[in-house]
């Protein structure tokens, strides 16, 4: 394995991550939980 193969490999799987990671944001089941954390700042005196 070159340092090529290697930094392809890298690349790919620091996409899936950053892809997983946006379906995981934007997911309908974490809606209400993010919704609820953006709404603290005001409820709080």
């Amino acid at each position: 394995m070159d340092i090529n193969t290697l930094r392809v490999a890298t690349t790919v799987a620091s996409f899936i991550v950053f892809i997983g990671i946006m379906v995981w944001a934007w997911s309908r089941r974490n809606s209400e939980d993010f919704d609820k954390a953006a709404n603290l700042p005001f409820e709080q005196d």
